[in-house]
This record gives C-alpha cells, sequence and structure tokens, in this order.
C-alpha cells in the first residue's frame, strides 16, 4: 500500500444514534475507494465494519472498528462507532483521535437521543462536525423538519450544503449549493450525472448559496472583504471559509446521502478530502510528561494507544496513531507507563478484520500492531531516552453496578481473569471486589451494557454467569443513650476490677 504523507492524511469518526445508517455509510465509502469492490449489508452480516460475532447476534455495532478509504490520493481513516449511548466508551476515543466527526442523521426520526449523545462527546472533545442526512430514500424521510431539529439542537451554525430534490422511495437527485450543480444518480447509485439546477429549483439554491457564502466570509477578515467587494466568492474562497469555519465549530455542513443505494458517497468524501482537517490543522494532544510534541514527519517518532482488542487467532491487536515522527517495522519504543520496552514487529493498516501490512507510519495517521507485551489503552510509546506521555482519554463514569457470580465454583477465577480482558476492550467497565459485601462487582452504562457483558461470557468465554442485586451494607449506629450506658458500664466495671486488685483474702 501507498505511504501517505501527513498532510495527505484526513481522520473521521462516523457518530450518531444507533440505526442512522454508520456502518452502511462506512461500507458505501471503502467501495467508492476501492478499498473493498462489494458493498456487504448489515443485514445480511458481512459488513466490513460489524464483524465480531457479539455485532452479528445483536444486529448492531457494539465495538469501534477502524477503517480506511482512499480519495483524491488522501488517506481517509475511518472509525465507525455504535450508536447506543451505553457503550459511549468507543464514541469518546474515536473522537479523541480524529480530526472531524460525521454525525449520520436517519431523516425518518431526526435528532434522536443517540445524536444529542453523540453530540455532546463532540462538544466536549471539540470536535468539529459534517452532517450527513441518510436513508432519504425513506418513505416518511423529512429532510426540513430533520434540519430544524437539528438547529434547534446544535444552533444555526447547520448549514446546508445539499439538499435533495426528491426525498423518498424514488430518491435519486441532490442539489449540491456549493458547486451550485445537481447531481442525478441511477437506480444502483454510483457516479452521478452533474447537471444544471432545474429552473424550478434556482430560486431556492440561490438562497441557500448566498447562505453558506456569508457563513463562509464571516470566519476571516480578508474573505469579508472579497466578499464585500465582489458580492459573492468563488468555490476555492468558500472551501477555505468553510474549512476555518468548521475548524472554529462555527459551521456546520449539511450533507445528503442514501448510503445503502450509494447516492451521494463520493461527493461527500470528495469534500472531506477537500476540506477535511489534515492532522497538523487539529490542536495537538496535551502532554503530561516529557517534552511538547509536535505532529510532524520530522520530530522523534511517538504513538498514543487508544484502543486495544482480542480476537481469536490473532491475540491482543493494539490501536494507535502516531502522534509525531515516523514508525517502521521492527522499532523499539519504551513505554512511559510502566518502563518496558516494546518492539514493532509488524504495523498494519485496518479495515476491519482485515488487516494489510506496511513498513511504514507517519505523523497522523492511526494503524495498529499485534503481540505488544504489556501496553493498553491510554498508553505512550516513544524513543529510550525520549520517554513523553500525552493525557490519557477521559472515559465516561458508571451509571449502573452489579454483582456477578458463575454458577459453578469452579469457574470464579476465570470469571475474574475474564473481567480483566475486557475491560481493556472497554474501559468504561468498572470492576472490583467488595471485602465488605464479599462480592465482585461490575460497573456500566447501562442495562445493554451489563446484557453485552453476559452475552461474551455465555458465548466466548462458554462460562455460566448470574447477576445480582449487589448487597446494601449494614451498618449499626450508637444511640446517644446507648453511648451513655456503655460508659457507665465500663467505668462500673474497671471500679470493680480495681477493688477486687485491693482485695487481701
Amino acid at each position: 500500500m501507498k505511504v501517505y504523507k501527513s498532510d495527505q492524511i484526513r481522520n473521521i469518526a462516523l457518530i450518531g444514534n444507533a440505526g442512522s445508517g454508520k456502518t452502511t455509510l462506512a461500507e458505501a465509502m471503502l467501495f467508492e475507494g476501492g478499498v473493498i469492490n462489494r458493498r456487504g449489508d448489515v443485514n445480511s452480516k458481512n459488513t466490513v465494519s460489524d464483524y465480531n460475532a457479539i455485532e452479528q447476534g445483536f444486529g448492531n455495532s457494539v465495538f469501534s472498528s477502524v477503517l480506511y478509504t482512499e480519495c483524491n490520493e488522501k488517506k481517509i481513516n475511518i472509525l465507525d462507532t455504535p450508536g447506543m449511548d451505553d457503550l459511549c466508551g468507543s464514541v469518546v476515543a474515536s473522537l479523541e483521535v480524529t480530526g472531524l466527526g460525521l454525525m449520520v442523521i436517519n431523516t425518518s426520526n431526526g435528532v434522536e437521543a443517540g445524536t444529542e449523545a453523540a453530540g455532546r462527546h463532540a462538544d466536549k472533545t471539540n470536535t468539529p462536525l459534517v452532517f450527513v442526512f441518510n436513508q432519504l430514500d425513506h418513505e416518511n424521510t423529512n429532510f426540513d423538519q430533520a434540519l430544524d431539529q437539528c438547529r434547534s439542537s446544535f444552533g444555526k451554525k447547520v448549514t446546508v450544503v445539499q439538499y435533495p430534490v426528491d426525498a423518498g422511495p424514488g430518491f435519486s437527485s441532490i442539489i449540491d449549493v456549493l458547486k451550485m450543480k445537481m447531481f442525478k444518480y441511477g437506480p444502483d447509485g454510483g457516479k452521478p450525472e452533474i447537471l444544471d439546477i432545474p429552473e424550478s429549483e434556482i430560486e431556492k439554491a440561490g438562497e441557500l448559496h448566498n447562505e453558506l457564502v456569508e457563513m463562509a466570509a464571516e470566519n476571516e477578515e480578508a474573505l469579508m472583504e472579497l466578499y464585500f467587494d465582489k458580492g459573492s466568492l468563488t468555490e476555492d474562497e468558500m472551501r477555505q471559509g468553510m474549512k476555518l469555519g468548521m475548524l472554529q465549530r462555527d459551521l456546520f455542513p449539511v450533507f445528503c446521502t442514501c448510503a445503502k443505494k450509494n447516492i451521494g458517497v463520493g461527493r461527500l468524501l470528495e469534500f472531506i478530502s477537500n476540506i477535511a482537517p489534515a492532522p497538523a490543522e487539529i490542536p495537538m494532544r496535551k502532554v503530561i510528561k516529557g517534552r511538547e510534541v509536535k505532529m510532524e514527519e520530522g520530530e522523534k517518532p511517538s504513538i498514543f494507544v487508544f484502543k486495544t482488542s482480542i480476537e481469536s487467532h490473532v491475540g491482543e491487536i493494539t490501536y494507535f496513531k502516531v502522534m509525531s515522527g515516523k514508525i517502521t517495522e521492527g522499532l523499539d519504543l519504551i513505554n512511559s507507563k510502566n518502563g518496558n520496552k516494546e518492539r514493532l514487529s509488524q504495523i498494519f493498516v485496518s479495515a476491519g478484520k482485515n488487516r494489510t501490512k506496511v513498513t511504514e507510519m507517519v505523523a497522523g495517521d492511526i494503524g495498529c500492531t499485534v503481540k505488544l507485551k504489556d501496553t493498553k489503552y491510554n498508553s505512550t510509546l516513544s524513543e529510550k531516552g525520549d520517554e513523553i506521555e500525552f493525557v490519557p482519554i477521559d472515559y465516561p463514569g458508571p451509571r449502573i453496578d452489579i454483582a456477578i457470580k458463575a454458577v459453578n465454583d469452579a469457574d470464579d477465577e476465570k470469571v475474574g481473569e475474564v473481567l480483566s480482558r475486557i475491560k481493556y476492550e472497554d474501559p468504561t467497565y468498572i470492576v472490583g471486589y467488595s471485602k465488605e459485601l464479599k462480592q465482585l462487582i461490575v460497573k456500566g452504562q447501562g442495562e445493554y451494557h451489563l446484557n453485552i457483558l453476559k452475552w461474551i461470557f455465555d458465548n466466548v468465554y462458554k462460562i455460566d454467569i448470574e447477576f445480582k442485586t449487589p448487597k446494601i451494607p449494614y451498618r449499626e449506629t450508637i444511640t446517644k443513650a446507648e453511648q451513655n450506658r456503655l460508659i457507665t458500664a465500663t467505668k462500673n466495671n474497671r471500679a470493680e476490677q480495681g477493688n477486687s486488685e485491693r482485695c487481701t483474702c
């Protein structure tokens, strides 16, 4: 595979409510970029992203998947995240290492609970957003209503770049007010026919174009002066202003897709390759130990581990972002947490469970490796003598707890071992043994989160477990009257002991 330079890399996270079509969109993106030659389907359980048995069993994403595609000589790393808020740990970690969030909206449902939750996580990580209005071929789709809801929840910064002409079961055409063209797709999507905007849409498209020009011009004084002088901006000038607005989180562009039919996906990728921030254009992750680090290829090498997973027949897979310099096969680095040396014997780019071996990766890229000895999520690896440590990902705290016990007492030790592995794959599980209650307590994000834990024990490790309500610790409180009685009794006992000692009988 081609080795991309830092300025040729884009990192995006697909976020949004469950059922909005994130995994299907990821599949279409890989197909558009030529990474796969046939699109899978969520219902057929053959997508690149949802390859894990538990995801195929539950019918939706459970873990984040690391993918990539290519467009316009750019490599676009894609992190497809779960939509259930119980699985928010993957969303937070993905936003921490990418430079752009694609908020996928099911236009039949508009803003949902998962949309708002993902928005809060994006706010916390200060991640720029693009809104992708998906599933525009559904019978009950309503673009205008979904747009109003997004603006109500996220503000007027939600700005139309595209809108559908014929949303509904016959959906095939999109008006692009940045290019001021209509994209018309065939029954199988793919490459569109680019046409002039129909007479019936000229007025609406013109108004939206002017709104977009104004939003773009507001982000730089020089662009504002050009706008006042000329009354408009060129497409390249608009791109410049939009990029600045996105980086400042003052502009959230709206794009239209039907990922299942591959409508609008190629144009979305083109926009990402042209306007999405390169790794060096987003704020650098802060260090809590060592020197200041710059995301440049000429720097000393360092990587930040944001995800750990375990796969049968492979073992532990460590996913990382190259934070500085260049890494190569066989490179030795030091784990800043424990001082241990780790060798990157092999490095890969990942498309789900399919991993392609590469010889080197540069600052800003995302990849994975295997067979590290003692490096988990939130670890920093850097050269010996240049030990640095990046600020760790701050995961959401637990919202529910349960006591867990093996049905067969002989499996008690195995339960503890399994939980130790699982908490590295999903750090939002908190595991601890209560000596007071004499119970093993697992804390998680919700009932769905705990159901996933039960599924893993049942289907992966074949261990029967049961959940119980944690016991309530019972503590006696001594009342004032009882306290006085005990003091009096103690004094009397001491007096009697003293008399007994003085007795010469």
